[in-house]
């Protein structure tokens, strides 16, 4: 499987985690996030950062994971409060999130997008003991904002 990760150009060498908190990570977890498509990973991207700089150069990053199910643990919607996708739910997502990561249940959390429904993002736990030999950065892509979106 194929999934996608839009970095500044000077980090997208190597998968590499900031171990920042976020939705479904506290501080010092060393996950990434990734989308299930380039146009989900644009529109967490936006999101997240608040705005665009568009002087800064971006790299997709194409990252192979290992077609194996036993890999990914998946968080279904119906799993969740009502209000999941609003900031206020960010300690309830973040300890499920956290409880996954410490347990090292599996290599890949596979969570909803709060952004467009029915789509998904794939949160990768690099300290997991699978992570080497199962998830490969492929390759790395030119990326360009679309001034429409700025």
């Amino acid at each position: 499987m194929e999934v996608f990760r839009i970095s500044k150009a000077d980090y997208a060498d190597k998968l590499s985690s900031s171990a920042i908190a976020n939705r479904w990570n506290k501080n010092g977890q060393n996950v990434i996030y990734t989308g299930s498509s380039r146009s989900l990973s644009t529109l967490e991207l936006i999101v997240h950062k608040g705005s665009v700089a568009p002087q800064i150069e971006y790299k997709v990053m194409v990252i192979s994971i290992a077609d194996n199910d036993s890999l990914i643990k998946q968080i279904m919607i119906s799993d969740l409060p009502e209000e999941w996708r609003k900031m206020s739910a960010y300690p309830m997502l973040q300890k499920i999130g956290s409880e996954w990561y410490e347990s090292q249940e599996s290599l890949i959390l596979k969570v909803p997008s709060a952004i467009i429904p029915n789509e998904y993002n794939f949160v990768i736990n690099t300290e997991h003991p699978d992570f080497s030999k199962n998830v490969k950065l492929i390759r790395k892509e030119k990326y360009f904002w679309d001034d429409r979106l700025l």
